[in-house]
């Protein structure tokens, strides 16, 4: 049997394999470890969908002349699960009442939602909860899910497009404790969240740029290694959160102005140079 992945002739010496989905958990680790996942098989040239998929596992490999299996690297998949959200949400807006009711139990079944709530548990919370009527709405899902799915076709063009972003949330952070002593507490707490958001972004843009091959696991921020760097990044936050649920103005003034504001101006222009 002729085995061939992503078109090309794989030099894989079977062994004790005797059914295609021996081989495929044989591939497993070696899949994770490229950092790609199984999406799509082919048996002499019959394409497998995915309700024939387990029936196509006890496929006994001597009766096969050619299996060719497919992979999509894991930003690949997620964008691909994405795209069906958003095409989820039209679907949902022009559903009946009816449909509707059992919207979020179907799609939590689908191979996408698994995907979702194994990689971004966020977006799948958000989703199921739109879908059973509940949340911020389908606007509200459809332009983060858009942002993500920007995210990850072009993690160093979001890089960039932030740049603002950082900028503005930095010099809010830096008036932070003058916001909590004249009692803009508002504007305090929609600092948090408006940091809280864009140092998520950063640290998933960061991750997908390791994921698609940048090296920029390699960058030093001063004498710093990158991830030794965000690991403090990270701890400063937690104290940051934690001083704030606590009411400890002058602390959380402290760690925002002089610890977060200057560390995220860092952190971001670091990994923009590292890509640029």
């Amino acid at each position: 049997m002729k085995i061939r992945i992503n078109d090309a002739d794989a030099d894989i010496l079977l062994e004790t394999e005797k059914n295609v989905g021996e081989i495929l958990c044989a591939l497993e680790s070696w899949l994770t470890g490229s950092g790609h996942r199984l999406s799509g098989l082919c048996i002499d040239g019959e394409t497998i969908n995915s309700s024939a998929m387990e029936t196509c596992f006890s496929r006994e490999i001597d009766k096969i002349n050619t299996l060719d299996i497919f992979t999509s690297s894991l930003p690949e998949l997620i964008a691909e699960s994405l795209f069906c959200v958003l095409r989820e949400i039209n679907a949902y807006e022009t559903a009946t009442y009816e449909e509707k009711n059992q919207f979020a139990e179907n799609w939590k079944d689908s191979p996408e939602a698994c995907l979702l709530a194994e990689q971004c548990p966020d977006i799948f919370s958000w989703t199921t909860q739109t879908f059973a009527g509940e949340g911020s709405g389908t606007q509200a899902l459809r332009s983060i899910t858009e942002e993500r799915i920007r995210e990850l076709q072009d993690p160093a063009g979001e890089t960039g497009r932030i740049q603002l972003l950082v900028s503005d949330i930095c010099t809010r952070l830096e008036e932070f404790s003058l916001d909590i002593q004249t009692g803009k507490d508002s504007r305090a707490a929609e600092t948090v969240n408006f940091f809280s958001g864009v140092a998520e972004k950063i640290f998933r843009i960061y991750n997908i740029l390791i994921m698609e091959g940048y090296p920029v696991k390699e960058i030093m921020v001063d004498t710093t290694p990158i991830d030794e760097y965000i690991s403090e990044f990270s701890t400063a936050l937690g104290e940051l959160l934690a001083a704030y649920e606590q009411s400890d103005s002058v602390l959380v003034g402290d760690i925002a102005e002089y610890e977060m504001a200057p560390r995220l101006r860092k952190l971001h222009s670091v990994i923009l140079n590292g890509i640029s």
